[in-house]
């Protein structure tokens, strides 16, 4: 809405004085000017001012940290802390005791990566090795989630032969899982992305949600859950929506992104997050949603509270 517009809309509010009038006039345009001048673009052209806080509540708030880099951690989390924000992951883990100081919670504790994982036997007791020692840590810092992969394929390994291996190994830990209160998630990955190592990963084996839904059916615990990553199931998939009611009861935790590009969750790509946000909510979810999108905007916390603006419903 253009200058102009935004007068006659104020104009249209009865009982407003002028100076009132001309003050909401001036706010408008140069709340649009400054965000156009710093390199940010939003929805309508809004930007979260620096003392931004989430408001509703009813998303739990956290950020996945490697996206920032290279930004000092200790002002991520301060940033998150004075957002109001719920959580942090995805950083070292000297850093889990500052987050815990400021009053958020480790949301999700990092394991064996995506690119080894159980699909094949010969990596199995690295993969269970580094879950077990996960799960320890996600006890010690109150953390509900260990993330997961199914690797990557290997020559030699059919696919039913990478399920089944990844069933077995999944299965030799989830019961330490399930003792400890600790969910299993796997995350399901896009393989087609191959513009950026961090866009899309080709080659991964768990790139079909329904496999992973399957694998996790059949690992049989409560304690083995999804990480549903709405930006890689958006380009592996669509029907993002209709797949989050669908899979509710599997869903542990959230990754939200722009596609395509996998930056801001802004009107510059396709998906609706306030209305993937929405649908979130009326699952009755309660676990965490975390930005993972790799900043374009120069001032990268300004995109941060973009994204968790647009997320708080």
């Amino acid at each position: 809405m253009g200058f102009k517009q935004r007068c006659r809309a104020l104009r249209g509010q009865k009982g407003t004085p002028r100076r009132t009038f001309l003050a909401r006039a001036f706010a408008a345009c140069t709340g649009s000017y400054l965000a156009a001048a710093s390199g940010c673009v939003s929805s309508g052209g809004e930007v979260p001012p620096e003392n931004y806080r989430v408001r509703h509540g009813r998303i739990k708030h956290s950020v996945m940290g490697w996206c920032f880099q290279p930004m000092p951690v200790p002002k991520l989390i301060q940033a998150c802390a004075e957002m109001g924000m719920a959580a942090v992951e995805g950083i070292s883990r000297k850093y889990y005791p500052l987050v815990k100081q400021k009053g958020m919670a480790i949301s999700l504790v990092d394991s064996h990566g995506f690119k080894v994982g159980p699909l094949d036997k010969a990596d199995h007791k690295f993969v269970l090795d580094k879950l077990r020692e996960a799960i320890d840590v996600a006890v010690r810092f109150g953390s509900p989630n260990v993330i997961t992969f199914t690797g990557m394929r290997k020559k030699g390994i059919s696919d039913k032969q990478a399920i089944n291996n990844c069933i077995e190994c999944w299965k030799k830990i989830i019961g330490y899982a399930e003792k400890k209160g600790v969910n299993l998630c796997l995350e399901h990955l896009n393989t087609r992305d191959s513009s950026h190592p961090m866009k899309g990963h080709p080659g991964y084996f768990g790139d079909d949600i329904e496999l992973c839904i399957d694998m996790i059916k059949k690992v049989d615990s409560p304690r083995m859950k999804l990480l549903f990553d709405i930006y890689h199931v958006q380009i592996m998939h669509g029907d993002v929506i209709r797949r989050i009611r669908q899979y509710k009861d599997y869903i542990a935790h959230y990754h939200v992104a722009g596609v395509p590009g996998r930056g801001e969750p802004d009107d510059s790509q396709e998906l609706n997050y306030r209305g993937i946000m929405k649908a979130v909510v009326e699952t009755g979810f309660r676990g965490y949603v975390a930005q993972e999108f790799i900043p374009t905007w120069p001032d990268k916390l300004a995109a941060l509270r973009y994204g968790v603006w647009v997320c708080d419903v």
